[in-house]
């Protein structure tokens, strides 16, 4: 399953990231979205973790934790693909 995870501190790198979700069992991958100019953090990642279970109780004991002075937020990661299907009929000249 893909975790969102939302507010974090700019101070927060990968490997915090995953010794928090590694509690909850195993972590494919951790990834803190930066600036690509800057190369500083956006305040937000992604967490993929094979086993929906394990997932499932990680969201369920993150969510809104106090860590590194914010309050997180973590919620199943949206798989994108949607659309504003206005957008799509405009016309173009």
């Amino acid at each position: 399953m893909n975790i969102y995870v939302g507010n974090l501190a700019y101070s927060i790198t990968e490997d915090n990231l995953r010794k928090w979700f590694e509690e909850f069992g195993e972590v494919e991958s951790a990834k803190v979205i930066k600036d690509r100019f800057s190369g500083r953090s956006k305040g937000f990642g992604f967490i993929e973790m094979p086993s929906n279970a394990e997932a499932d109780q990680a969201i369920k004991a993150l969510n809104r934790k106090f860590m590194e002075g914010q309050h997180i937020k973590v919620n199943p990661a949206d798989p994108g693909g949607k659309k504003n299907r206005r957008a799509s009929k405009r016309r173009r000249f």
